[in-house]
């Protein structure tokens, strides 16, 4: 393979990753968004899952809070530092505030639960006859105020119904969010119970958002907003709501039935039980750590979309820096570093038969000339030119396409990790926001220039040496709106390259000087 066919394999291998990229950020995303977003204009999703229709109706809507003309009012109220939640006169949160000032949107402090049904620790009989008498008392709680203080508090939520039937909740909230909720009933027969509609934190046209499901398999299924069919799953031991940041969920290692509704296309999450029932909870932020410290089984709740797998390794590595550092610029920085350090032996080879083919250059044209009507007698005698000089035509490829995935890897963290959010940097806010001054990408830009200018090319087609110049502009251009972190994590690298392109550079032409002596 020839020079001129090395620079088309880069130029075709970074064109390819760019619109890659920006297929998944421009075009596969918002598309994912406009099939989930729902109004109450739109007609109820057509479904054809066997057994859909029952599943729909055990879930019975009709007979849901939200269709009684009872206006909701806040009967007790949990405060503690990080939170503050309102539990409703049936027995609901109906109300989920994060007090963390950089969750806030718009100057206010974000309300995670959805304005409509089914919220967290919702229930609904099957029988309809009981399920009306359910939402016609109020529940009887506990206390009507408690204050976590740094510790638990317990609050039990009383359902009495006329008929005599009655349930219990007692619920044990903890600082960070979690808790325990058992629940106890009698005389009321089969009923479901929520975990409430995926949060509405964080809905954008960039990220899934729905409904997941781990089974004890440890098989997942993702519901996404727009997609959803009526199904049972039963063998389930985490069922969670989920948008880019925030999660409601039902955690329990003994496993439990899960049925999931559609309304307007979108999943509605319940778990299906006949007498007493326990589960471990969650209403918030999906930080990994914390988690992971409820149960690692927990930690399939943070999903990165195309390229889970490679992207959660790559966050933990990023955490691990992040906890030695205590910034998560720095370990940005310290990552590109680590990278290139995996990658010096391969990116040091590359560079230097990048050197030695453009020293080869008059040699080269010289074989095209004289074998250009014997293709096999050129690539022959091209491959021993090579050989003789220890130069590899495809030496410059290889590290570029070993980065390619990590850069991907590290878009998607960015997209997805709350850990990130509201992480500052000089005059930048939020790395997983875009530069808002543009600074970074056209540092960027000029970086990957220079770089350019370093290295030594030997294009014989002019319009591949045009393509290539414009790369840097149209990476400049592409980069202005994607996260800060990741043009921090190009440019870094782009700078990092440059130092090593100009040491090579250095010394290659001190070895010729000294080959001339």
């Amino acid at each position: 393979m020839d020079n001129n066919n090395l620079r088309r394999i880069i130029i075709a291998t970074v064109i390819s990753f760019i619109f890659f990229v920006a297929y998944d950020y421009f075009v596969l995303q918002p598309q994912m968004v406009k099939k989930g977003e729902a109004n109450g204009t739109q007609p109820q999703k057509v479904v054809t899952h066997k057994g859909s229709e029952k599943i729909q109706n055990s879930i019975g809507s009709r007979n849901s809070p939200a269709t009684t003309s009872v206006k909701s009012r806040v009967v007790a109220v949990i405060e503690g530092k990080e939170f503050k939640i309102e539990v409703d006169q049936w027995g609901r949160v109906s109300s989920f505030i994060l007090r963390q000032h950089k969750f806030n949107e718009k100057g206010k402090q974000l309300q995670l639960i959805s304005p409509d049904s089914p919220k967290p620790w919702e229930i609904r009989l099957k029988d309809e006859k009981l399920n009306r008498e359910l939402y016609q008392t109020p529940v009887e709680v506990s206390s009507s105020s408690l204050n976590l203080n740094g510790k638990s508090q317990t609050l039990t939520i009383t359902h009495k119904l006329p008929s005599g039937g009655e349930i219990k909740k007692v619920v044990t909230i903890y600082p960070d969010g979690h808790y325990t909720l058992k629940v106890e009933a009698r005389g009321v027969g089969e009923y479901l119970i929520s975990p409430g509609l995926r949060p509405q934190g964080a809905v954008d046209n960039l990220t899934i958002h729905g409904v997941l499901v781990k089974l004890k398999s440890g098989k997942l299924r993702i519901i996404e907003d727009g997609d959803a069919e009526p199904e049972r799953f039963s063998d389930a031991i985490v069922v969670a709501g989920f948008d880019r940041y925030y999660t409601s969920l039902f955690f329990s290692k003994g496993g439990f039935p899960v049925v999931i509704g559609s309304k307007n296309g979108n999943p509605v999450p319940f778990v299906e039980l006949k007498g007493n029932g326990e589960f471990t909870g969650y209403i918030g932020p999906k930080y990994v750590d914390r988690l992971a410290s409820i149960d690692r089984e927990l930690i399939d709740v943070v999903q990165y979309g195309l390229g889970t797998f490679f992207a959660r390794n790559l966050f933990l590595l990023l955490d691990w820096l992040y906890k030695v550092v205590h910034s998560w610029a720095l370990a940005i920085i310290l990552l590109v570093i680590l990278v290139r350090l995996v990658l010096f032996p391969l990116t040091w080879k590359g560079m230097v038969s990048m050197y030695k083919l453009k020293e080869l250059a008059p040699k080269l044209k010289e074989i095209q000339e004289k074998y250009k009507k014997d293709p096999t007698t050129l690539q022959k005698k091209m491959m021993e030119l090579y050989k003789k000089h220890n130069a590899n035509p495809l030496g410059g490829c290889l590290p570029l396409l070993l980065q390619i995935p990590i850069f991907y890897g590290i878009y998607k963290l960015l997209l997805y990790s709350i850990e990130l959010k509201g992480a500052h940097f000089l005059w930048i806010k939020d790395l997983s926001e875009m530069d808002p001054y543009f600074i970074l990408p056209i540092l960027m830009g000029i970086t990957m220039y220079l770089h350019q200018k370093l290295t030594p090319t030997n294009f014989q087609d002019p319009m591949q040496e045009k393509v290539f110049k414009f790369l840097p502009l149209l990476f400049t251009f592409l980069m202005a709106t994607f996260p800060a972190g990741l043009v921090l994590y190009w440019t870094t690298n782009n700078l990092l390259s440059l130092l090593q392109q100009w040491i090579i550079n250095k010394l290659m032409e001190h070895r010729k000087m000294e080959v001339q002596k």
